[in-house]
């Protein structure tokens, strides 16, 4: 499973049919979501391959926030009459809001990074009128001025939309208690903690001090996009080492696949293991 999908999981989050991402993410993002569906709408990057688009990183793209008024603009113009009103959160996240519940599924970006999007698309009985959508989509970003300026930045061309998360604003009852506090900057996990009414921190560079001067149990959302940001691992082996941490549940997402491991200080101790690359325990 992606890395999102476990998370949603661990806080009893279901899928129906998509885990309720977006609505969660976008009330922590001073969106009103109210009782509407909502779905993730992130800006993409599609590469054209020989005979196939494949789903370019990073997901989302990084956008001006200008520039992502002028795209919400046309794409509310143009998807008004179809119940869709699109909007852009504090943090610079895009979200689409929907008249009706559609019956569709999506998949996570995650999942699709780097592949052929054609097995991504989303099914179920609307899918034929989604995969209208993203054509429309992708026809009103062609030749658009935020991406002739892109490119004259250097920067790719956001030529696509990627839908996900769909659902309503679940009740906190029926996600799973937790007593741990938070640190991290992603809406969604703003979002879980706003629920449940958990303390939260924001992170930043002094994360491992948080850390050292907690005595109680903490959800580190690790900063870096690659799991060869090996810095941050290194801060945890230290205070493993310097039994500053009790136990340590790593979960590391790659692609479509999480690794969930559990590691105590004693495990450092364990010199007969040969020391890997983490990325190597998830090919």
């Amino acid at each position: 499973m992606p890395l999102e999908a476990v998370v949603a999981e661990q806080y009893g989050l279901s899928a129906k049919p998509d885990y309720p991402i977006a609505p969660i993410a976008a009330h922590a993002d001073g969106v009103d979501v109210g009782h509407a569906y909502w779905l993730r709408a992130e800006p993409v990057h599609l590469l054209l391959q020989r005979d196939s688009f494949s789903l370019s990183e990073p997901v989302p793209l990084s956008v001006e926030y200008a520039h992502a008024q002028q795209i919400i603009a046309i794409l509310n113009q143009h998807f008004s009459v179809d119940g869709m009103t699109f909007a852009v959160g504090n943090s610079g996240a895009w979200y689409v809001r929907l008249d009706k519940q559609p019956e569709v599924q999506t998949s996570l970006p995650a999942v699709a990074l780097d592949r052929n999007i054609y097995q991504f698309m989303p099914t179920g009985v609307d899918a034929s009128t989604w995969l209208s959508y993203m054509n429309e989509v992708q026809m009103l970003l062609h030749e658009h001025p935020v991406n002739h300026a892109r490119e004259s930045m250097h920067q790719p061309a956001v030529n696509s939309v990627w839908f996900s998360g769909g659902g309503v604003m679940p009740q906190a009852q029926s996600l799973q208690s937790a007593d741990h506090a938070l640190l991290a900057n992603s809406p969604f996990y703003q979002g879980v903690a706003k629920l449940l009414g958990l303390t939260i921190a924001p992170l930043d560079v002094h994360w491992s001090r948080y850390l050292s001067q907690k005595n109680s149990d903490v959800r580190l959302e690790l900063p870096g996009q690659h799991l060869s940001d090996d810095a941050n691992f290194n801060h945890l082996r230290q205070m493993l080492k310097d039994k500053q941490i009790r136990e340590l549940v790593l979960n590391l997402g790659c692609y479509e696949k999480t690794l969930v491991a559990t590691i105590k200080p004693l495990d450092i101790y364990k010199f007969w293991r040969k020391t890997k690359a983490i990325s190597s325990y998830l090919i």
